[in-house]
Parts: structure tokens; C-alpha cells; sequence
């Protein structure tokens, strides 16, 4: 299962320029129309929800493509295909233990290899978000992507876990994983006063309309 590792590779790679790839994709597995980026396997297209003078880039692997900006976005949507062994858990489990099963087997332990002491704060099923998804909440110890925005930290100041809501679903045969950053709870440091639930109502809010800007396309055709 070793294209499931392709998901924390896109947080890890060095991003390109956004403006500089609009038009041309040279520097992409998928390609941008207009403002539309169109993944390498047909899966889907997504409306960019970055933008470039905002310092907006994009960095993608076959499989994940990654959307970052200078302030507070940083998002990642994952499209891996369904093959034989996947289809039998999924058809064996039902939907709502095949999410669970999924992100506990695929992408929890990558967050674990990669951010030592990462953890899932809290997961729920959603029946009602992307015909049933499951929403996990992360914490990842030294796992933000914008720590490299803060030039002083005082001998007594610890940085936050950084915090990333997911939301994986299935669609059209394809395991769809979303992942969002939650950026202030780094950028704001001792401003920061958001409760636990709080957090999670922003983190679901985001996802919910980073989904809203994706087509899936039905004719893509997942591994057999």
C-alpha cells in the first residue's frame, strides 16, 4: 500500500509558485485551467483555493495536491484508487467502519512515522457531508506548515500542536482524503483563545467548503 504514503509527501515537498504554473502546469502532475486545477487522475478538479498574490502555490504528487498561502490556508486533497483489497474491506465493513479502518490502517500511522506523538483528537461519523464522511480531528506535534512564520519564541514559550481536521469519504470508487490546517492556532500564539470546540467548528466549516469547490468526475477509472 505504499501510494497511501503519497499523502504526507505533498506537506512535506517544497511548494511551487501558483502564478507561475497558471496556464501551463510545467511544473505539475496535474495541470491549472484558468482557475481550476485538474488532477493527474481525472478524479477530480477543484476551484484553487489559493490565490497568487497572496503568495499561493501548489505542489501535487499523482495522488495529493497541496494548496498553501502566506497567511492561514494550507489544504491537501488525496484521491487514491480503490483496488481489489480495498473494494473487499469496503463492501465487508459497510461504509461508516471502512472510514474508520481507513484512516486508522493509512493515514493515522504516516502522521505518527512523520510527526512523533501525533494523535487523533476526536473522530465522528457524518452521514450527511459528501454521502457520509468521516470527520477526524489531529494533532500533530511540531506538524505545522507555518512555523516557519514566527522569528522569536521566548525560552519559556512551547509552540502549540499544530491541528488539522480531515474528512475522508469514497466517491466513484476512489478514497477521497481532505485535511485542513488549522494556522492560527501557530500564528496567533498568545492571542489565541479558542476552545476545543471552537476549533472543530472552524476546521468542519473549512472542509466543508473546500468540498463545495470540487467536481468529481465519474469516468475516471480507479485500479482493478
Amino acid at each position: 500500500m505504499r501510494m497511501f504514503r503519497l499523502f504526507l509527501a505533498a506537506f512535506l515537498l517544497p511548494a511551487a509558485s501558483l502564478s507561475a504554473q497558471s496556464g501551463s502546469g510545467r511544473d505539475l502532475f496535474g495541470h491549472v485551467e484558468g482557475k481550476t486545477y485538474v488532477s493527474p487522475t481525472g478524479a477530480f478538479k477543484v476551484t484553487i483555493p489559493v490565490l497568487p498574490e497572496l503568495g499561493g502555490r501548489v505542489i501535487d504528487t499523482e495522488n495529493v495536491v497541496t494548496f498553501q498561502d502566506d497567511f492561514n490556508v494550507l489544504c491537501t486533497i488525496a484521491a487514491f484508487p480503490m483496488d481489489a483489497t480495498q473494494r473487499w474491506e469496503y463492501s465487508t465493513r459497510g461504509l461508516k467502519d471502512y472510514l474508520a479502518y481507513f484512516f486508522a490502517n493509512y493515514v493515522m500511522p504516516d502522521f505518527q512515522q512523520t510527526f512523533s506523538g501525533a494523535r487523533a483528537e476526536s473522530a465522528k461519523f457524518v452521514p450527511s457531508v459528501a454521502e457520509g464522511s468521516l470527520l477526524v480531528y489531529t494533532l500533530l506535534p511540531g506538524g505545522s506548515m507555518f512555523a516557519h512564520k514566527l522569528t522569536f519564541l521566548s525560552p519559556d514559550e512551547r509552540l502549540p500542536d499544530a491541528k488539522r481536521g480531515n474528512l475522508v469519504f469514497v466517491r466513484n470508487g476512489w478514497i477521497f482524503v481532505m485535511s485542513v490546517e488549522l494556522a492560527e492556532r501557530i500564528l496567533e500564539r498568545s492571542n489565541y483563545h479558542k476552545t476545543t470546540a471552537e476549533e472543530d467548528e472552524i476546521l468542519r466549516h473549512r472542509l466543508i467548503e473546500l468540498l463545495g469547490k470540487i467536481q468529481f468526475t465519474p469516468t475516471a477509472t480507479p485500479a482493478r
